[in-house]
């Protein structure tokens, strides 16, 4: 018994100590493909190789701490580790029921209280800075340099909503990707993660961070030096002060010299690139849900995932009915009906129902006891808005108020920053909302970076330029941003993009409108996002009384689940089409869209369990979708894993199927 442990702790744990001559470090992804190559000099610099071309080159790592003590300068290594892990894990309110978790691992133990984690995995790898230290640091600076061997185009979210140009770390980190070499990186501003590079021969990297606790988002910038970017990080928040939209934003008037001050023994935010040899691979990445923390949350039984109808995007226009609608209660119990009526799982209350700076005073047109009863009555769950700045007050008491009359969630909207104070205050907002078993949907909110499966009650996050933006920009290209986020955003996780528009328009036809608002591209192209789209908590745009006249495609989003079991990325390009399959129980949920351009798509069903027959519902974009995109074409046809099907998806269309075993 005590060889088998001994011989095991050799297995997983190579311990060996190097001498000041043998410094470079190799690690390899399980199947042998990519390369991180580390270099220990006078700094500490990793190079990634997939399939012996070149994704990154040298580029520098370190992490200064407030003494000048700069972790990474001059290191020395003490000794190195290596692991493999073969596994996976559930992954319950996701887009596969189990997530497989291999990966090869090296952890670098240097002099001074620190580590650095390398870990590779077969679609791509990550580095995390460790420390060590009794006593509380502060973190002056984090170096992060991603240099490049070729000026190769890049797909890069401007930060763009500068509401104080003085600080440019206050967004909503909402941006349309601007194709641009890496030498044409606009001088002095910023860009958020994730972001892709095209690489050689197809090959392309997405870049982005994942277990961010107790610590600032990143940013990049240009590298002045190489062909290449470098990270920077909003400082911590010394004084703030009321501004934005309606003066509910926190914008910071004061920022300290350092970044967080925070526990000594730690674990840093994971440094990732995704890499991919074909853009479908991309499109059904688990990379952050792989290097996030476990679930905190023992009974997640509660936690009840589903579709919202929504009042906001819509302007609370319904009409062809006896009362005044608006933000009252008489609308919202329409809606409560509508919800009930096609078995959607929520109604919420957007702004409006309260005091925008204390959701402790309601409007006294909103009767908010008789809509959670009459809700409760219909088995439909009520969520409501909040600002950020609003529930902060008091988070805990607004929390266990509304979780004893019966809400089930909140909206919370207008964070806007990712500086360690908000990121700090997310994680806490989480905590508090699981013990009082809420659900959470952070709305103009940063991206994703794994809490979602520390604290499965966040269901959803924004961060994303999502249907609302059709109702005031006119030139925005969606059905290309439409066909580029999978590839790019939803890397990061789930998005709070608001699909479900009924009024649909070509691209010469679309004008924004307020309480009238329609979407670019085809009605096809609507439904398939609710296929395509990571959503657990998924809303529903348009008004009941746009969905009652399109019943037809109401009822088929209604049988679309918000979660899944299995996830194939069936084909794609990035900001040109995806095609995905998602599987739930026995059935399969297929959608595909494009940009504008019109084009022929084959789908191969092999994906079907063979030896079994389907019946596939499936709407395509109709004969004349180019001229009235609302038109489309239903049809129910029998398939198996032996089919293969070219079908024809119109500009700025798509097409959606529903395919059950017969």
């Amino acid at each position: 018994m005590k060889k088998t442990i001994y011989y095991l702790f050799v297995l997983l744990f190579f311990n060996v100590s190097f001498s000041q001559k043998k410094q470079d470090q190799v690690l390899q992804s399980p199947n042998g493909k990519i390369e991180i190559n580390i270099a220990l000099n006078k700094k500490i610099t990793w190079t990634i190789k997939n399939e012996k071309e070149v994704v990154l080159a040298p580029s520098e790592m370190s992490l200064t701490l407030n003494d000048a003590n700069v972790l990474g300068k001059n290191p020395v290594l003490l000794n190195a580790k290596t692991e493999k892990v073969r596994g996976q894990f559930d992954s319950p309110f996701y887009k596969k029921k189990s997530v497989e978790n291999s990966y090869n691992q090296l952890t670098l133990n240097f002099k001074n209280e620190f580590s650095i984690e390398f870990r590779a995995f077969d679609d791509g790898v990550a580095y995390r800075f460790v420390t060590k230290k009794k006593k509380e640091i502060t973190v002056q600076s984090e170096e992060v340099v991603l240099n490049f061997d070729n000026d190769y185009n890049t797909l890069m979210p401007y930060v763009r909503d500068l509401r104080n140009p003085k600080d440019p770390f206050i967004s909503s980190f909402e941006a349309h990707y601007e194709n641009k070499k890496i030498s044409e990186f606009t001088k002095d501003t910023l860009a958020f993660l994730p972001f892709l590079v095209e690489l050689r021969n197809n090959k392309k990297a997405v870049f982005l961070e994942a277990n961010l606790e107790d610590y600032p988002g990143m940013f990049v910038t240009n590298n002045s030096e190489k062909s290449g970017f470098k990270a920077r990080f909003p400082n911590y928040p010394l004084q703030e002060m009321n501004g934005g939209f309606n003066n509910i934003n926190r914008l910071i008037s004061q920022r300290a010299d350092y970044l967080v001050k925070t526990k000594g023994t730690r674990n840093f935010p994971w440094r990732i690139v995704v890499i991919s040899n074909n853009d479908a691979e991309l499109a059904n990445s688990d990379m952050v849900q792989k290097l996030s923390e476990p679930s905190k949350i023992k009974d997640i039984s509660w936690i009840k995932p589903g579709k919202v109808a929504w009042d906001w995007w819509n302007d609370w226009n319904i009409y062809n009915i006896n009362f005044q609608a608006g933000i009252n209660t008489e609308t919202y119990k329409y809606y409560i009906d509508f919800a009930s009526q096609n078995k959607v799982e929520y109604v919420v209350l957007d702004e409006g129902w309260s005091l925008e700076t204390d959701i402790m005073e309601h409007n006294p047109n909103v009767d908010l006891k008789a809509l959670i009863a009459y809700g409760k009555d219909k088995n439909i769950g009520i969520l409501l808005w909040s600002s950020w700045m609003a529930l902060t007050k008091n988070t805990e008491a607004v929390f266990k108020n509304y979780a004893a009359m019966g809400v089930k969630g909140f909206k919370v909207d207008f964070l806007d920053r990712d500086d360690a104070k908000m990121v700090h205050s997310v994680y806490d907002i989480a905590q508090k909302a699981a013990e009082n078993k809420l659900l959470l949907d952070f709305h103009g909110m940063y991206k994703p970076t794994g809490i979602q499966r520390t604290y499965p009650n966040i269901l959803n996050f924004e961060g994303v330029k999502g249907l609302e933006n059709n109702k005031w920009t006119p030139n925005d290209d969606v059905p290309t941003y439409d066909c580029s986020i999978p590839f790019i955003r939803m890397i990061a996780g789930p998005m709070d993009y608001t699909p479900g528009a009924m009024r649909n328009a070509t691209k010469a036809g679309f004008t924004p409108n307020h309480s009238l608002p329609m979407s670019q591209g085809t009605r096809c192209h609507q439904l398939a996002l609710y296929t395509i789209f990571e959503a657990p908590l998924q809303m529903m745009a348009d008004s009941p009384t746009a969905y009652m006249k399109e019943q037809e495609s109401t009822d088929f989003i209604a049988k679309i689940p918000t979660t899944f079991d299995e996830t194939v990325a069936l084909d794609g390009s990035v900001g040109k089409y995806v095609v995905m399959a998602r599987k739930k129980g026995s059935t399969w949920y297929l959608g595909a869209i494009t940009n504008w351009d019109s084009r022929d798509i084959t789908i191969d069903f092999s994906f079907l369990e063979k030896g079994k027959t389907y019946e596939a519902d499936l709407f395509t974009d109709g004969l004349n979708a180019d001229k009235a995109a609302v038109d489309y074409k239903r049809e129910k046809i029998t398939v198996d894993s032996t089919t293969k099907m070219t079908l024809h998806i119109a500009n700025g269309g798509g097409l959606s199927a529903i395919i059950s075993p017969k």
